[in-house]
C-alpha cells in the first residue's frame, strides 16, 4: 500500500487546494508543466485560470460534472490561487483571465506554456491561498 500511495503522488505533479464546495484546484510548477496540466490532465469542462498580462501558473478547477454550476466562491478562491503563484502576488486588485478548458488551445511552435484563450471571462481577486475547508 505504501508504494501505490508514492505512485499516486507521481501521478498528479502539481499543487493540490480544496476550495468552497470542496472542488479540487490543480497548479502548474513550471512551463513544462502548465502544458502538461492544460493539454493532458485538464478535462474539457474544467475551468481553466491565469493572470492577464503577467507570467504565473496554469490553474485548473476540476468540474467533476459538467452540468453542475460552480459556486462564485470556488472560482473567487481559484482566480486567487492563480494570482498567487504568478509574478503579480505582491500586487492588489489583479485581473485573471479564465474559460473552460476547451477553449484553451495551444498554437503550433509555440513556447512552453504559451496558449491561446476563445470566451474568456476576467474577474478582479487578491492573491491568497483558500484556508482549511469547513464543510
Amino acid at each position: 500500500k505504501f508504494i501505490k500511495a508514492k505512485s499516486d503522488k507521481e501521478q498528479v505533479p502539481f499543487r493540490v487546494f480544496t476550495v468552497a464546495g470542496g472542488y479540487e484546484v490543480l497548479v502548474g510548477k513550471s512551463s513544462a508543466n502548465n502544458d502538461l496540466l492544460t493539454m493532458k490532465y485538464a478535462k474539457p469542462h474544467d475551468l481553466w485560470f491565469h493572470v492577464r498580462g503577467a507570467g504565473g501558473s496554469h490553474t485548473v478547477l476540476r468540474i467533476p460534472n459538467s452540468k453542475e454550476s460552480v459556486p462564485k466562491e470556488a472560482i473567487r478562491q481559484a482566480a486567487s490561487i492563480a494570482v498567487y503563484y504568478s509574478k503579480m502576488r505582491k500586487a492588489g486588485n489583479v485581473p485573471v483571465a479564465y474559460c473552460e478548458r476547451k477553449y484553451v488551445r495551444k498554437p503550433k511552435g509555440a513556447a512552453e506554456g504559451s496558449v491561446l484563450l476563445e470566451r474568456e471571462k476576467v474577474i478582479f481577486v487578491h492573491p491568497g491561498l483558500p484556508g482549511p475547508v469547513i464543510p
